[in-house]
């Protein structure tokens, strides 16, 4: 039988450790916003789960990682694009797309190709391999997303996918949001 916790035993789970650190929060700093950080807080730990579980169940089994993943999968849904273009619609550095891009061009999913506008830039492009491959894993993907929003009623899944949108929106309209871009 597990001991009882008393009021400084570190939370056990996702859902104990937000509790305990709004509670904890609230009582160290009062005058927090209870709500915001309740929102930041689950909105940042349910994402680090939902990637840990598609990166463990679908990307790494397809011999990749999440990182490549949304490499090859913006370049699939956005055609060749320049590197530091590639790192802006990723969210990723340049420095990280350019070490991805090598590992994904000797893999042979990606090639570097000259632009055909200017012959000294680069632009990375899915190989017919790469393209494959990205429609392989991203029906295991999709079913891995539809999963999780089975979690959710339809009118919940609307609701979420709507207030989602609506602070995407805010992060870049708002002068006050900082981006990476």
């Amino acid at each position: 039988m597990a001991e009882p916790r008393g009021t400084d035993a570190p939370p056990d789970d996702l859902l104990s450790f937000v509790e305990v650190a709004l509670d904890r929060t609230q009582e160290r700093l009062p005058g927090t916003d209870r709500a915001a950080m309740a929102m930041v807080l689950m909105i940042h730990r349910v994402a680090n789960a939902l990637v840990y579980d598609l990166e463990s169940t679908v990307h790494r089994p397809a011999g990749w990682s999440w990182s490549a993943f949304r490499l090859v999968f913006t370049l699939w849904v956005s055609g060749p694009q320049e590197p530091s273009r590639a790192a802006e619609l990723t969210g990723m550095s340049r420095a990280a797309v350019s070490s991805l891009a090598k590992t994904l061009t000797t893999s042979g999913l990606l090639d570097r190709v000259p632009d055909g506008r200017d012959r000294r830039t680069v632009l990375l492009a899915l190989t017919d391999t790469g393209r494959q491959r990205l429609e392989e894993t991203f029906r295991r993907h999709n079913e891995r997303e539809a999963a999780w929003a089975g979690l959710l009623e339809p009118g919940e899944l609307e609701v979420l996918n709507r207030v989602l949108g609506k602070l995407a929106s805010a992060a870049h309209t708002e002068d006050w949001v900082n981006l990476r871009f």
